[in-house]
């Protein structure tokens, strides 16, 4: 059994959170260190430590990360100026928290995503 984390408080709304979307599959809140003027996190309600934990039937609900996000970025005012999704797996992949999410990141021009060399 996955270990109960703050993402899965807020899904149950046990812990404060400015949600911006939820329905059976996934729930959307704002991150309370965003990055950028949008920054808000889609998670699964199902707790999912990490992408290595994903199993196939987690598929639909997974997919539904991407649909929810493209609402958002419709809501939010960044579909068209353009945004980045990121999903971190495991400590050196940057994951702080181990229930597996995708962030939404936009609302002003975020350069490249990695530096070279």
């Amino acid at each position: 059994m996955p270990q109960d984390t703050i993402f899965s408080k807020i899904i149950r709304r046990e812990a404060p959170a400015d949600i911006v979307y939820q329905d059976e599959l996934v729930t959307a809140f704002r991150d309370i260190h965003p990055q950028a003027p949008t920054h808000i996190l889609i998670v699964p309600n199902k707790p999912i430590p990490t992408v290595n934990e994903v199993e196939p039937e987690d598929e639909l609900m997974l997919g539904r990360l991407f649909t929810v996000a493209q609402r958002i970025a419709r809501a939010e005012g960044i579909a068209d100026s353009g945004y980045r999704l990121l999903v971190n797996c495991n400590r050196d992949g940057g994951q702080e928290v181990y229930h597996l999410h995708m962030h939404i990141v936009g609302g002003r021009p975020l350069g490249p995503m990695l530096q070279r060399g």
